[in-house]
This record gives structure tokens, sequence and C-alpha cells, in this order.
């Protein structure tokens, strides 16, 4: 590629892009795309020969590397192979994703469920499949990427409501006429600042002004509610969400996404959703292992019990140390460091003690806002967790933010 058209703005991006990932790697400050050579149980790594504590992890209830679920995706290989003869509405339909999605229906308490290749497709075949022109989206504005994308997709009218602020949304819906398609759309635990939507107002908006609600649980299953079955069941408003989005490559340590709902949503959706019409199958070991880990989080119930007193553990203790955390009460804790550059150095310190964190800095969150976005598994023991804030605490007396 010829970067030298200085009035290419595609080079001029690319360019920039790349000054910037040297500039950082100049300074010690690049730590993304590191290679993980181990994964040792779920609270443990090795990277660049070094072994390390994982507080950067999605696998929440630390089911990566269990041996259920290892068996059940070495058995679907013996039995299926690694792949299977094309797309779900054709050749590529397997009795294991019958079976997976008939579990995810149970599990999440709806008649049916479908499955897509990722969690970021999820999101943007759904709501591009369900509004479009002349229909209106109403989404949260600490939203993921990818519901963004999907309300931008559909081309219906996208509003976006202050963060989890409820008046707000109300004001919104009332602007709209009352006879217009409308869809409103959350996460259930925020991926940066790992909050909680107020679900039971934003239910009662919903049937107030006759809007579908989704609601996007990559963060909230095997997290939320005594069971972890999610965000319905921490309220205790089940059965209130129309359309329930969640992945199975966080607390299910595999690959893809599901929508559960009724069964006309569902059989809509089989036969509307690009992602389901064009996009390959599931591959059979990935399907056989986010079966399993279902099955294992029904018969492990103390992993859910572990995952949410490490949370407490967590987060009382940065903030008795003095970090700012926002207002999370999941797993994902926000450690504030101000400057992308504090955030870059408290990271370098942790990881020189051993501890694996990883900035997020500006423009992902707001400037000044620069943080570690840390993560508590239920693998983690309570001395592991201990040592971890020790760790950031030192760091962040080194830094100065504290």
């Amino acid at each position: 590629m010829d970067l030298s058209r200085s009035d290419d703005n595609i080079a001029n991006r690319v360019r920039a892009m790349c000054e910037r990932i040297d500039i950082g790697t100049a300074a010690g400050f690049y730590f993304y795309n590191l290679s993980v050579t181990e994964l040792r149980g779920g609270a443990r790594v090795v990277v660049n020969g070094r072994e390390m504590g994982m507080f950067a992890s999605y696998g929440y209830l630390g089911l990566i590397g269990h041996p259920r679920i290892n068996k059940a995706a070495q058995d679907a290989i013996a039995k299926y192979g690694t792949g299977t003869h094309g797309v779900r509405m054709l050749a590529g339909t397997l009795d294991l994703h019958c079976e997976l999605e008939e579990t995810i229906a149970a599990f999440k308490g709806t008649e049916a469920a479908v499955t897509f290749s990722s969690g970021y497709v999820t999101n943007l075949t759904t709501v591009s499949s369900l509004v479009g022109r002349n229909d209106y989206v109403f989404s949260d504005k600490l939203n993921h990427a990818s519901i963004v994308d999907g309300c931008l997709l559909s081309g219906a009218k996208f509003i976006r409501f202050r963060h989890n602020d409820m008046k707000q949304l109300e004001d919104k819906l009332k602007e709209v006429p009352a006879d217009a398609t409308k869809l409103v759309i959350a996460d259930a635990v925020f991926s940066m600042d790992g909050d909680v939507i107020d679900l039971p107002n934003v239910v009662k908006l919903c049937k107030k002004y006759n809007a579908w609600l989704m609601i996007d649980e990559a963060h909230s299953i095997g997290v939320l509610g005594k069971k972890g079955r999610g965000i319905e069941e921490h309220f205790g408003v089940e059965g209130t969400v129309d359309i329930k989005m969640g992945t199975l490559s966080k607390t299910i340590p595999s690959v893809g996404g599901y929508i559960a709902g009724s069964t006309d949503l569902i059989r809509y959706l089989r036969h509307v959703s690009r992602a389901y019409i064009f996009s390959a199958a599931l591959p059979p070991a990935q399907a056989a292992a986010a079966l399993e880990a279902f099955r294992v989080i029904e018969d492990e119930p103390q992993r859910v019990a572990d995952l949410q007193r490490n949370t407490e553990l967590f987060i009382t203790g940065l903030k008795d140390r003095g970090f700012n955390t926002l207002l999370t009460e999941t797993a994902i804790v926000p450690v504030i460091c101000g400057s992308d550059e504090a955030a870059f150095m408290v990271t370098g310190e942790a990881h020189a003690h051993d501890v694996f964190v990883l900035p997020v800095i500006s423009p992902a969150v707001p400037a000044g806002l620069a943080r570690l976005r840390a993560t508590v598994t239920a693998a983690h023991t309570p001395d592991e967790i201990e040592h971890a804030m020790d760790v950031i605490e030192g760091a962040g007396k080194k830094i100065g933010i504290i």
C-alpha cells in the first residue's frame, strides 16, 4: 500500500494510527494484542513466558478449561469433525445446534432461541432485521458498539438517551408519534463502567409507550441473579424483556451469540436475518462447549456465589484503597486513572508485578476517565485478589493517582 499520497484520506488515516501505535510502543505503553501462550485455569495465564494473575478476563465463572466442557468439545470433533456443510438454513444445522438453542431458551425462560456466529453480529443483525426506515430505536449512550452499529445499519431514526437516565428516555419516547414502531435497547451490564441498567423502570416505560425492549446480556449471564440467569432474575422481573441477547464467548467459554424470545420472533429471525441466512454455522466443538457450559452453570451454582463474593471483595478493597470505581456493582471494575498516560503507567507497573490488567483510554472512554478495566472471576482466590489490589495500590501511589 502506498502511504506517500498526502492527499489520500485512507492513507492518512492508516498512517496516523500506525504512528500512534509506534509512539506508544516506543514509550513502553503498548499493551494490546499480547500473545497469551497458556491458560492456567480461570485465574492465571502465561504471557511472554511469565505467569501472571489474570484480571482482564471475560470468563466470569472460571469455566475456561473446565474438564467437562473440554471433553464435550473433543467428543463433538470426534463425532462431527471440525465444521459443518454450510449455513444453518441449508445444510449446516446439526442436532447440537438445536439442543443448544433449546437449552438457552430454557435457561432464559423463553419459548425459543437462535444462535449466531458472534455476539457483535447478533446485535448487528437483530436490530437491523427488526426496525427500519420510519421506525424509532432508543439506545443508552453507553451501549456497546455492536448495538450502535446495528441501529445505524437499520436505517431507523436513532435516538440516544443519557446513560441510565429514565427521565430523558421518557421525554424522548413522548416526542415520538404514539402509533410509531419503537424499540428500546440497553446493555444489562455496561462493558466499560460495570453498572447495571435500571431495568424495572425501562420495562415500565416500554409498557407505557408501547415499545419493544431488547437487552444485551453479554456481561450479565453468570454474573447477575442468584443462579446467574441474568438481569431479570437480578431484579425479580422475569419475563419482562421481549428480546434477550447474549454471547457465548464470555461467561460461556466458546464463541457466538444468541437471541432468546418468543417462538414467532425466533422464526422471523431465522428467515430474515442476513447473519443467520448467509453466515456459516457454529462449528460442532464450539456448539458442544457452549451447551455443556450451560449445564455446568446449573450443576455448579457455587460458582455464581463465588463470583459475587469476589466481586464485593474487589470493589470494596479498591475503594478502601482510595480508587474511584465509578458505580460498578459487577465483575467489571473500572479503576479510574485520569489521563491516558497515567493508565498506561499503572498498567506497566501491574504487569511488572505479574498482575495482568489492561488500560482503556480515549476515545473508547471520555478524556480524563482513562482506566484499568479490571475484572474478577469465580476462579480467583481471596488471596489472589488481595495481592492484585496491593499491586494496583502500589502502582497508584507511585504514579500519584491516589
